[in-house]
């Protein structure tokens, strides 16, 4: 089976409210990439790129991406690069991508997801096999609190957790006296067997402030503190001053951060993407070399489609450390059954059948490939 063609559609999901971080209070979410892979087969694969301009590491070390810039890398170079090769030889696809273009993750990413949801379909198995095999069906949802009004910060929380959440997850990051109200309050609300998570995305002003916002946060019981500002030296002096564990985000794109976090002592967690890394391969990979230094992990994103949410579900199922409530959303399309709130971002997907969400947790899907099935009208309905 040799890959003949490689389309790229930009589309943008009608979201369900605004749902900001403070890297982003601006750009609304759900304007991604959609790769869409051909071979001479007739077996098609899909890949996403949820890449955001606004989205990097600190000190310039990775740059942000946009679907357009996506298009243009995957289209005027990568597409010519990888024509005519089998999608399951993907070490030889990424070292033929990275030979044409360096870095751009986001755009490597979606193409390496659609070669192996190809290669799943034409073997008739799941992705998580391609990954060597599940270690659970489902991952536990944390439903995120975009940074807005606390009083529907309070209201969404209650909501999420009465259809079945058991996790929560705060942006933070913008208003210290907001952020350890949110948390004391969300505590009081919804008691003591609900997890609360916390997410700075490099927000605070400084090492200082970090350490003194996440300590009162821990009067409340907080099960994390996730990247409260930029730099891995700086997460190092929080990590070294609080009780929580630190988890690293934006300071974790490559196997190379994970052995400078270890080194650091800078973080006991990360948030394994399948994009950062630059697809499903290097995420594996990621996740080994961390697996073995001790850390553990959850699936992180960025509030993907039902496309690239497949892609996340299928890498979470294969990571043994992959333990933690992630922000993976229950994908459904317009009229389905399912949550309202409870990991629900978008009013309508791409794809037809919706995920299952079961016990707080959304189910892998068990299908070949990523396990789902295109709904094309609806690439054409939400064409940007």
């Amino acid at each position: 089976m040799k890959i003949n063609d490689i389309q790229v559609h930009l589309v943008r999901l009608p979201a369900r409210r605004d749902h900001n971080w403070a890297s982003k209070m601006n750009t609304p979410i759900g304007h991604h990439a959609i790769v869409e892979l051909s071979t001479d087969e007739g077996v098609t694969g899909w890949g996403e790129a949820p890449a955001g301009g606004t989205w990097g590491g600190a000190h310039m070390r990775y740059y942000g991406e946009t679907p357009e810039t996506v298009r243009h890398i995957v289209l005027d170079h990568l597409r010519h690069a990888v024509t005519g090769l089998d999608p399951a030889d993907i070490g030889a696809l990424h070292a033929r991508m990275d030979k044409v273009v360096k870095g751009h993750p986001y755009a490597k990413a979606a193409i390496d997801v659609a070669c192996y949801d190809a290669a799943g379909k034409a073997l008739g198995v799941p992705v998580s096999t391609l990954l060597g095999g599940r270690h659970r069906d489902g991952i536990e949802v944390a439903h995120s609190l975009g940074i807005m009004d606390l009083d529907r910060c309070y209201d969404e929380a209650e909501q999420a957790v009465a259809e079945g959440a058991r996790t929560i997850k705060c942006k933070t990051g913008l208003d210290p006296e907001r952020d350890v109200t949110l948390v004391r309050e969300l505590r009081r609300r919804l008691g003591d067997e609900v997890k609360i998570r916390v997410d700075g995305n490099e927000g605070y002003a400084s090492v200082h402030q970090a350490i003194e916002v996440t300590r009162r946060q821990e009067e409340h019981g907080i099960l994390l503190c996730e990247q409260p500002l930029p730099g891995t030296r700086d997460l190092a002096r929080v990590a070294s001053r609080i009780d929580s564990p630190v988890m690293a985000d934006e300071s974790a794109w490559t196997v190379h951060d994970i052995l400078e976090l270890h080194d650091l002592d800078a973080a006991a967690c990360f948030s394994c993407y399948v994009t950062k890394p630059g697809g499903l391969y290097r995420a594996r990979r990621q996740a080994e070399i961390a697996e073995e230094l001790g850390m553990y992990c959850d699936i992180g994103g960025s509030i993907e489609t039902g496309i690239g949410n497949a892609a996340n579900l299928q890498l979470g199922a294969a990571l043994r450390i992959a333990t933690l409530p992630s922000v993976c959303p229950v994908s459904r399309p317009a009229g389905s059954d399912g949550p309202d709130i409870a990991g629900i971002y978008y009013l309508d997907d791409l794809i037809t059948e919706p995920f299952r969400f079961v016990d707080g947790q959304v189910m892998t899907p068990d299908g070949p490939g990523l396990g789902i099935e295109v709904d094309r009208a609806k690439i054409d309905k939400y064409r940007v």
